[in-house]
């Protein structure tokens, strides 16, 4: 296992508020760029994710989840620290979600440590654009991502 940490964005822009994932990796991007850090935009996710996991000490997944939280709440948390109940399960617009990276992350014994920064979403129907009560997070979420890499993950 490398030294290097990467920030990766999962989701997919024409589902609304899905693509936050993205809109934030891009926000990172363009004001709280760091050269250390792989920044990597794997939209919906494919199975090469995971392989590419192991190639990181540290890796932090944004994207966007249904905890029935207020749209545009973060929450981040460890990986291997969640738990999912399959009756409970969201449908996905992902080829992966969150839960069959974890259950994948376990199965093959990836070393790499896995934070998600999770994001509420309100609307993930077809349509480009955030809704309003996302959309208005962004800038806020984006900084609280940017602290977190910066205690956390850079630390």
């Amino acid at each position: 296992m490398s030294n290097k940490i990467a920030v990766i964005g999962l989701g997919n822009t024409l589902r609304r508020d899905d693509g936050i994932g993205i809109i934030i990796l891009e926000s990172l991007l363009s004001s709280y760029r760091r050269e250390s850090l792989e920044y990597l935009n794997f939209g919906t996710a494919s199975f090469d994710l995971i392989h590419r996991l192991d190639n990181y000490k540290k890796v932090l997944l944004i994207d966007a989840i249904n905890a029935h939280l207020n749209p545009g709440e973060l929450r981040i948390f460890e990986l291997n620290k969640i738990k999912f109940s399959l009756k409970d399960a969201p449908t996905s617009s992902h080829e992966l979600n969150l839960q069959d990276i974890f259950r994948l992350y376990k199965q093959f014994g990836i070393k790499a440590k896995v934070y998600v920064a999770g994001i509420q979403v309100k609307d993930v129907s077809f349509e480009e654009g955030l809704t309003a009560p996302v959309k208005k997070e962004v800038k806020k979420i984006t900084e609280e991502i940017d602290n977190f890499i910066a205690t956390t993950l850079i630390k």
